[in-house]
């Protein structure tokens, strides 16, 4: 089980490039394998930390994928940052918020993050927001 989150700053996105495979120098949003007894926020949380050196407010659940061809179940969460100060660790190249029209799309690491930036971007501005199921996988 995967467990992360879309970050957000103001009218801006937190993209991390990856510094390992699989899909190393390209970007992603903060991501990782849930760990033996942590709850998926608990989990999302750690994986922020770990990757971009924040603690954002964890607002509510943007999205759950499940998919088939790799057997792994994706939560993501929508998020909030505090500020802009990342302090990026050893498994991240580098992190950077992005206005939306300066994502890297072409330089996107996995397609479940295209959707999420993605459904993101469907609710960016709503308080009351539900999860949407997989698109066409």
């Amino acid at each position: 089980m995967v467990v992360g989150a879309v970050i957000s700053f103001r009218k801006t996105i937190l993209l991390c490039k990856r510094a390992i495979e699989p899909s190393k120098g390209l970007w992603t949003i903060p991501a990782g394998y849930l760990e033996e007894n942590e709850s998926t926020e608990e989990g999302a949380l750690r994986e922020i930390q770990e990757e971009a050196g924040i603690q954002p407010n964890i607002q509510g659940l943007l999205a759950i994928y499940s998919i088939k061809h790799i057997s792994q179940i994706q939560i993501i969460y929508k998020a909030q940052s505090k500020n802009q100060i990342l302090k990026p660790g050893e498994e991240t190249q580098e992190a950077k918020y992005f206005l939306w029209g300066e994502i890297p799309w072409k330089e996107i690491a996995f397609p479940s993050v295209v959707w999420a930036l993605n459904h993101f971007k469907e609710v960016e501005n709503k308080e009351n927001f539900y999860p949407k199921s997989n698109p066409d996988i």
